[in-house]
């Protein structure tokens, strides 16, 4: 069993990897704009599936972004068969990523609600 987990955890990496080149390189879609981020990269255990998790920042749309690279899935599937060469490409699955945003805002109601120091 963890042999595969070591298996899986080189694979999602190896796809992260690749999914950030194509994604911000490749892909010509007028749809999909800001920076995108791939996050993190989950593939189910069959290789069938694999769960994208992007974070997007300075994008004009997020939800329009998460619709083009879903629109996308099948040209960026296709450049991921090309560069990792497995016996099966996982149907790709985006989900938005929030966590760094998440994080920013943490970040800053904490400085609203520490006692500012004195110099």
């Amino acid at each position: 069993m963890p042999e595969n987990q070591t298996r899986l955890g080189r694979i999602e990496e190896e796809y992260r990897k690749e999914l950030s080149q194509i994604i911000g390189y490749e892909l010509k879609n007028p749809n999909v704009t800001g920076l995108i981020s791939v996050t993190k990269v989950k593939v189910t255990n069959d290789l069938k599936f694999a769960k994208v998790y992007v974070s997007i920042l300075n994008a004009k749309n997020i939800k329009e972004t998460i619709a083009g690279l879903k629109k996308s899935s099948g040209f960026i599937r296709s450049e991921l068969a090309r560069r990792v060469n497995l016996r099966n490409t996982p149907e790709l699955i985006f989900e938005l990523d929030d966590s760094l945003e998440y994080g920013a805002r943490i970040d800053s109601i904490l400085k609203d609600i520490m006692p500012k120091k004195e110099d």
